[in-house]
């Protein structure tokens, strides 16, 4: 529900998208500021106060009607305003992001690691979303689903609002049979393939993932496909679609996923990537019946894991 609300104000915004980047938007709520700078400066606190100053003199925050805002006007409630987020020094990430497939309602691109799904953070135009809106000039393009930055392969990307609905229920009702790989600890004794499943929640720090008491909530198959030494190759099967879940899976089981900055070891996020040692895991293929035709559609990457004893399985 919310991303219908989010896809139908977006579709009303008086801003158009720029070079694959959208227009982000601020909720001004009922308060005690005299002026609109005084709001600007507390909610974005992170941005000097002069930088505020000179975009609202500059014209570059506007109102529904596209209306350009002063910085002495008096504080307005109960509206939106718009205007095009900046990142300033926003790193390259370096590596080409591939197109497997185009129709009518799909694009379905092979991801790189480190590069963002969508805009967030630190990463605006250097995002998977920005790439393709720009490069294939599709300015209502949208995401069906997302990987984490660090997780290479498959994605799905819808080409119309109307029909990216249809492709999510798919994933929301467990429709689609995701596949991954990924290189990882060989741990003598466990058995495999198995089942893990656990109650994982947001552990209120760094953004981790953490296992907790109760019904769970999170459910992985785990297949050995090939053994090298202290590592091992498997194949990953989730049946549900929390945040980190296969990362936190594998660690929970005492075989982390190699060159995971986040479990066992949190990397902090200002810290530079290290492009010699990306994450060794790639989402291989989706499979679902497409909403529209019925038809068995599967995507798979072309990218390959090089073997469990490679010293950098999966190249970026």
């Amino acid at each position: 529900m919310r991303s219908q609300r989010n896809a139908r104000l977006m579709a009303g915004a008086p801003l158009p998208v720029r070079d694959g980047v959208a227009p982000s938007r601020v909720y001004l709520p009922p308060g005690s500021w005299s002026t609109l700078l005084e709001f600007l400066v507390e909610r974005f606190r992170f941005i000097p106060p002069e930088v505020l100053r000179q975009r609202l003199e500059s014209g570059e925050i506007v109102d529904q009607r596209g209306v350009a805002q002063q910085a002495g006007a008096a504080y307005q409630p109960d509206r939106w305003l718009w205007y095009y987020r900046m990142v300033p020094d926003e790193p390259i990430v370096p590596f080409e992001l591939a197109v497997l497939h185009q129709d009518a309602h799909l694009v379905v691109i092979d991801k790189p690691q480190f590069l963002a799904s969508i805009p967030g953070g630190r990463h605006l135009r250097e995002t998977a979303l920005t790439r393709l809106r720009d490069s294939l000039e599709l300015p209502q393009l949208t995401p069906v689903h997302r990987l984490d930055r660090d997780t290479a392969g498959v994605m799905l990307f819808c080409r119309d609002p109307a029909a990216r609905g249809a492709y999510q229920r798919l994933f929301q009702s467990r429709q689609v049979t995701k596949e991954y790989e990924a290189i990882a600890a060989w741990r003598h004794g466990l058995a495999l393939p198995c089942v893990y499943r656990s109650r994982l929640e947001p552990s209120g720090s760094h953004f981790i993932m953490h296992e907790v008491a109760g019904e769970p909530n999170s459910e992985t198959r785990i297949e050995l496909i090939e053994r090298d030494g202290a590592w091992a190759r498997y194949r990953l099967l989730p049946v549900t679609g929390r945040k980190h879940q296969l990362r936190a899976h594998m660690h929970a089981l005492g075989i982390p996923i190699r060159n995971d900055g986040f479990y066992p070891v949190w990397r902090p996020a200002e810290q530079a990537d290290d492009y010699a040692r990306p994450l060794q895991l790639l989402a291989r293929a989706v499979e679902f019946a497409d909403p529209f035709t019925g038809e068995l559609r599967r995507f798979e990457s072309s990218r390959q894991l090089q073997g469990a004893s490679s010293p950098n399985a999966l190249a970026p």
